[in-house]
């Protein structure tokens, strides 16, 4: 199922399912970069908390930048039993640079390079124009339960989502 998303204004084609909030979170496999090398990071090894999902097309751009800098920051008065992980096609390794020359430290950056297969269960993956193969700029949070309790896909590309919901949906 193809929709859109709008690009500086422009209209470019997104691939997936558009979800809804009491769905069942898609399972998915992507990878991090930590202290033992890549790894797979999945679905279950959040079991049992509330994943809230920062989904940005690139970290090296101005409002991905600012998205992943204003959930690091409201990451830190979240509950243990929260998780924040921010999700785009950087390499892991990209991703560790920006986080270290940021200072992000509160979330996890994980990586959907590999076969974008983040991107085509959640809906979010471009697959035409200028940012064909990368992610459009989401926001998901999944309850302990594995159902999803807030869906923001952002309309505009270029536009930042809305923090409060994302976070009030956190509960």
């Amino acid at each position: 199922m193809s929709r859109t998303v709008l690009f500086k204004g422009n209209p470019i084609a997104v691939d997936g399912p558009e979800l809804k909030v009491g769905d069942k979170a898609p399972d998915f496999t992507v990878q991090s970069s930590g202290a033992a090398g890549l790894g797979d990071v999945t679905l279950s090894d959040f079991a049992g908390k509330t994943l809230l999902l920062s989904i940005v097309p690139s970290l090296d751009t101005g409002v991905c930048a600012i998205q992943t800098k204003q959930f690091n920051q409201r990451a830190s008065a979240l509950p243990e039993s929260v998780a924040v992980v921010t999700v785009s096609t950087d390499l892991p390794f990209a991703q560790g640079r920006f986080c270290g020359a940021e200072g992000i430290d509160k979330l996890r950056t994980v990586s959907d390079h590999r076969d974008v297969s983040f991107g085509k269960a959640y809906g979010v993956l471009i697959t035409e124009g200028p940012l064909r193969r990368v992610l459009t700029r989401a926001v998901f949070v999944v309850g302990p339960d594995g159902t999803l309790t807030h869906v923001e896909y952002v309309p505009e590309v270029t536009s930042e989502p809305n923090y409060d919901a994302a976070i009030a949906a956190i509960g």
